[in-house]
């Protein structure tokens, strides 16, 4: 199992920007791919990007052109550019071990989780 903790959220005006990072410990990075993904109040969690271990990312188009998750070591991270109000969410990132099935963007596919961070965007 791996143990993830994500760090780096916090509140910015429209239009600023924000660093996540999503830290791993335990049985450190292993399987398919890395996830973000995100939760706004009162609505399902939903994909943000991922990236393989082999560097393929994959994004959300509502993201694309704006944020960029990458990985180094033990840690994956998503720079966040050109904020909307419609980006506050609790992001939370996951680990894709490759014990299950499902498309890239499925929140089913992964199945180590960390509890979230807060990421508020003001007008």
């Amino acid at each position: 199992q791996v143990q993830l903790v994500e760090s780096g959220g916090g509140s910015v005006q429209a239009g600023g920007s924000l660093k996540l990072s999503c830290a791993a410990s335990g049985r450190t990075f292993s399987g398919n791919a890395m996830g973000w993904f995100r939760q706004a109040p009162g609505k399902e969690r939903e994909f943000v990007a991922a990236i393989t271990w082999s560097g393929i990312t994959h994004y959300a188009d509502f993201v694309k052109g704006r944020f960029t998750i990458s990985s180094a070591q033990n840690t994956v991270n998503l720079e966040m550019n050109s904020l909307k109000p419609e980006d506050t969410a609790v992001y939370y990132c996951a680990n894709d071990s490759g014990r299950r099935i499902g498309v890239i963007s499925a929140p089913s596919r992964y199945d180590s989780w960390g509890q979230g961070t807060q990421v508020t965007v003001f007008a």
